[in-house]
């Protein structure tokens, strides 16, 4: 997944005329006949329930049966905790437009639900396509890693409630995005046990490779057109995925970080003697791009790079299945088994 920033949307359209277009519609059904989304009898919280979050408070009358999605990783948190959505964004940088990640895929397919409408992102975020959204009816709109400006944020109320980041844009953790989806559709019990089960694989992996154990790690994703790379800073869920695992976010991460409350930043190739670590974990999109990056010359002033410490998850399916993991794409075979084993053999060489 490529950097996203918290970028303020120009918005050229009032709440009204978004609402004018909800006779149209869709009316996606699941296989048995059923909204795709959960059915009220789903739910194990009681309603009506309020759900705090970094941009006010939102009061959800019943149990919702149509949701949307919006940002990364709520679609896979509502799968989850037992409800398809609607309607969720699109990834045309992993799949293409119009299609959907492969693991989401996978799960709608194994259900017998019927695949929800694909929201237009062409802007990562920037934009909100407050028609698409009045169309698909939802009962409530789940934007909890996503970085929807206040402005933003009050359009889409106009449609339906919406349950925003708890905090921060963008910097969401990987489990609370995974409780606060969960609560968000009143089924507070589905979010904790999922965040149980993959609490309980990372220790598992953590336990079954103690090579990893108090190594530290930079994540970084190679930037050559700009002359410079991203760099993942600790409160990132990409970090927080390989901490589950025992290692360490190297400490020259959170030290070189400029005071932007971003969850990542950027050195130029001239400032990559600075960023030390034991590994460094790139995730490189393409294959011809990976096979140069650890002989690249601007890059071996890293020092993990210039030891052979580089660990890389290749391709776009595979970087997203990673950065970072969800619900669903934790346990992909391309995704976090891939990366695990990657690590282990670099590690141990």
């Amino acid at each position: 997944m490529r950097p996203r920033r918290s970028l303020a949307a120009a918005v050229g359209l009032v709440a009204a005329s978004a609402l004018a277009l909800s006779g149209c519609a869709s009316e996606t059904q699941a296989a048995d006949g059923a909204t795709p989304s959960a059915n009220a009898s789903g739910a194990t919280d009681e309603f009506p329930l309020t759900i705090e979050h970094g941009l006010g408070e939102t009061t959800i009358e019943e149990a919702p049966e149509r949701v949307a999605t919006w940002g990364w990783g709520s679609t896979e948190a509502a799968i989850a905790a037992g409800v398809y959505p609607v309607a969720v964004a699109e990834q045309t940088w992993t799949v293409g437009e119009g299609n959907l990640l492969p693991w989401v895929e996978e799960a709608y397919d194994e259900a017998g639900v019927d695949h929800p409408t694909v929201l237009t992102d062409a802007e990562a975020g920037a934009s909100v396509p407050y028609e698409e959204f009045a169309a698909a009816e939802p009962d409530v709109i789940v934007a909890t890693y996503s970085g929807i400006t206040q402005e933003q944020y009050d359009l889409l109320s106009e449609i339906a409630p919406v349950v925003a980041y708890p905090e921060t844009p963008w910097q969401t953790p990987w489990d609370e995005i995974i409780t606060a989806t969960a609560n968000g559709l009143g089924r507070s019990a589905a979010g904790e046990a999922k965040v149980e089960e993959i609490n309980q694989y990372l220790a598992d992996e953590a336990e079954a490779h103690p090579e990893f154990a108090d190594k530290t790690f930079a994540a970084i994703v190679d930037s050559p057109d700009e002359g410079l790379v991203y760099v993942y800073r600790a409160d990132d869920p990409r970090a927080g995925f390989l901490e589950g695992l025992g290692m360490e976010t190297a400490p020259a991460v959170e030290e070189l970080a400029p005071d932007d409350g971003e969850f990542f930043y950027t050195l130029s190739y001239e400032e990559l003697d600075k960023l030390e670590s034991d590994v460094v974990v790139a995730y490189t999109y393409t294959e011809e791009a990976a096979e140069a990056l650890p002989t690249k010359k601007e890059l071996q002033a890293l020092p993990a790079v210039k030891d052979g410490m580089v660990v890389q998850q290749i391709g776009t399916v595979a970087v997203s299945a990673v950065s970072p993991p969800t619900a669903l794409s934790v346990q992909y075979p391309e995704g976090m088994p891939k990366l695990i084993e990657a690590l282990a053999a670099t590690i141990t060489e």
